[in-house]
């Protein structure tokens, strides 16, 4: 299932890329939020509460909440709901609040 509409962002389809989320090589379109790449790919869980380790799933999709923080090539604290995808990024489940290596 893709979300091809939103009240409020524009996904703009683009070519079809290979990204890696988890460790696991999947297909999106380039320009298209993370989370609807990932959404698309069968993801649902897009991080967990800090305090009680609850699943969060894709929610405001305006980058208003913090439901959808991720790792994006090494950079933690992305919202995955607005970042744009692009060929060969690396995705990753965030733990916490994010670590600066």
């Amino acid at each position: 299932m893709r979300i091809e509409e939103h009240p409020i962002l524009t996904f703009d389809r683009g070519r079809e890329v290979e990204f890696t989320f988890n460790g696991r090589k999947m297909k999106g379109y380039e320009g298209e939020p993370i989370a609807a790449a990932l959404h698309a790919n069968g993801v649902r869980v897009l991080s967990y509460s800090k305090k009680l380790h609850r699943p969060r799933g894709f929610y405001c999709a305006i980058g208003n909440c913090s439901s959808c923080l991720m790792t994006v090539n090494g950079e933690p604290n992305v919202r995955v709901c607005t970042e744009k995808l692009r060929e060969g990024m690396v995705i990753e489940t965030q733990q916490g609040r994010g670590d600066l290596k």
